[in-house]
């Protein structure tokens, strides 16, 4: 009852409605009311990464950016953060790996490409320790109406005879306690892991799917994914890291784990990621192009001077990247001036030729007729759909 309210609730809203109360035989009355402009959407994906789950993952690294482009197309559009928790069981390994909630979707697609199936081999798996520190040691943000869920994606159920492990029970009332939705989704089809899952998902009003062992996700190569991929690249080296010797440590960062992506992601995961950049900063407006490369923690030069953020020659030398230290002011105003113009270039040739790679997908997806129902990210998909009404958001 409480998410029927809050998805009924949110259809007003998203129609910037309210009624009024009824007064005898008069009709309710429609008054404007406020909407939140850009909402939150906070995501961790909690996977089983044992023996058994290969092809979920090689899906996973496939899919995260259509989920990702996914996300962002809600209206009105919303600010993402992703984490991830992978977990397999004791005597592995490890037991869980914890990615932290982040922006900057790089970071975490650089960590997926970190994760490989192996381990396990007993069926039940350490799920309840991973489901607990999703809760609990993540760092979910605690202002009203944000949309918080995990997915909970695996084919084996919890051990339970672990004495020091917090129980899943436990840890749903937690979840539901903070506004945090889990949705589950079971890979294959072990008998004793669908009442645990299913269970799981109704504690806090969240989803249940079952999917192929495989994952089942549809990747689709087009003759456009070299191109995005290439000028994604292009895109990254236009970028200028400045300001206190931190924010210049993780933009540096960012540009590694961007490197990361490239070397060791396939070429349509690159373009999928070219094309998340790309639609991102058109759905956000006209400041969009600046949040793709501003992420969390550093400072891009060429976005904050074009914008007028930053007057060049009133900053502080110390906060200049090491390479431009040396260089006069005029030289460094044709340097910024030069970035953008390619930047602003670039962006026209990814925007162009992402929009030739959907039409080459809606056109392939149609040939081979509805995604198949069994498939990891159609249950994302359709859960966060469902779910988003509730916090303002309409997809």
């Amino acid at each position: 009852m409480k998410m029927m309210t809050r998805v009924c609730c949110g259809l007003v809203l998203l129609l910037g409605l309210t009624l009024s109360p009824m007064m005898g035989d008069e009709p309710a009355v429609l008054a404007p009311i406020p909407v939140v402009e850009v909402p939150l959407l906070e995501v961790v994906f909690v996977l089983d990464t044992t023996g058994s789950m290969g092809g979920l993952l090689h899906g996973a690294k496939e899919k995260i950016w259509s989920i990702a482009n996914m996300l962002v197309t809600g209206k009105p559009s919303p600010n993402i953060k992703m984490g991830l928790i992978a977990y397999r069981d004791r005597g592995d390994a490890y037991v869980t790996k914890v990615t932290p909630l982040s922006e900057d979707i790089d970071a975490v697609y650089a960590e997926l490409m970190q994760f490989k199936a192996e381990g396990g081999g007993d069926t039940p798996e350490s799920v309840n320790q991973a489901l607990h520190e999703a809760v609990t040691k993540i760092a979910w943000s605690e202002q009203k109406d944000v949309y918080r869920v995990i997915f909970l994606v695996g084919d084996c159920p919890p051990h339970m005879d672990y004495a020091d492990d917090v129980k899943y029970p436990d840890t749903c009332k937690l979840a539901a306690e903070r506004g945090i939705i889990i949705n589950t989704i079971q890979c294959g089809a072990h008998a004793s892991t669908t009442p645990i899952w299913e269970a799981i998902a109704k504690s806090t009003e969240g989803t249940f799917a079952a999917v192929a062992q495989s994952g089942g996700a549809r990747v689709i190569v087009t003759p456009h994914d070299e191109t995005l991929a290439r000028l994604a690249v292009e895109l990254d080296a236009t970028r200028l890291y400045y300001g206190t010797a931190e924010e210049q440590r993780l933009g540096m960062e960012q540009a590694a784990n961007a490197g990361v992506i490239t070397r060791t992601g396939s070429v349509t995961a690159n373009a999928g990621r070219a094309g998340y950049i790309t639609d991102g900063a058109a759905l956000k407006g006209p400041a969009g192009s600046i949040d793709a490369f501003a992420k969390a923690g550093s400072k891009d030069l060429v976005n904050d001077v074009t914008s007028g953020a930053v007057a060049l020659d009133k900053l502080d030398k110390k906060l200049l990247p090491p390479d431009m230290l040396k260089m006069t002011l005029d030289e460094r105003k044709k340097l910024i001036e030069d970035l953008q113009v390619k930047r602003e270039a670039l962006q026209k040739q990814l925007t162009d030729a992402a929009k030739l790679r959907a039409a080459f997908i809606a056109e392939e997806e149609k040939k081979q007729g509805e995604k198949p129902a069994d498939a990891f990210d159609v249950a994302i998909r359709a859960a966060v759909a469902k779910q988003a009404l509730a916090f303002h958001i309409a997809y």
